[in-house]
């Protein structure tokens, strides 16, 4: 009667360091990840925008879908506040308070110049304590 017998073969492993194929993910020079089909990661968010113009005049121009009385409405004030997903305003002139959710928001228009100071990670305007918001890539 023929003997079997196993013979086991070499075990390889995969290398441990990842390799990026030419034109896949990149770094950008603010420190994030640059994946091909998706959004750069920015710092440029629109509440960081207004969070730089805090008590400036705004006029911000809304849309409201499926509202009978008003489907578009203009809100005039000085920027209290600003959160990923809302707006403050105070109107001086009638002391009302408004909250603008940022789904609604369509645009905004200042009588005067802005401040647009892009936040990069190590550059003016990153790490101040000015507020400014940061989130992971989409």
């Amino acid at each position: 009667m023929p003997s079997y017998y196993y013979q086991p073969y070499p075990m390889y492993t995969a290398p441990t360091t990842p390799s990026v194929p030419p034109g896949g993910i990149s770094s950008s020079p603010g420190g994030g990840i640059n994946v091909p089909g998706m959004l750069p990661s920015e710092q440029s968010y629109i509440e960081n925008i207004f969070r730089l113009n805090r008590g400036k005049p705004v006029t911000v121009y809304t849309t409201f879908e499926n509202n009978r009385e008003w489907n578009a409405k203009i809100f005039k004030g000085i920027i209290e506040a600003a959160g990923r997903d809302h707006l403050i305003l105070s109107d001086p002139q009638t002391g009302m308070r408004y909250l603008i959710l940022m789904v609604s928001l369509d645009y905004a228009t200042f009588d005067e110049p802005i401040e647009y100071n892009y936040p990069v990670p190590g550059g003016a305007g990153a790490g101040t304590g000015g507020g400014l918001a940061s989130y992971p890539p989409r």
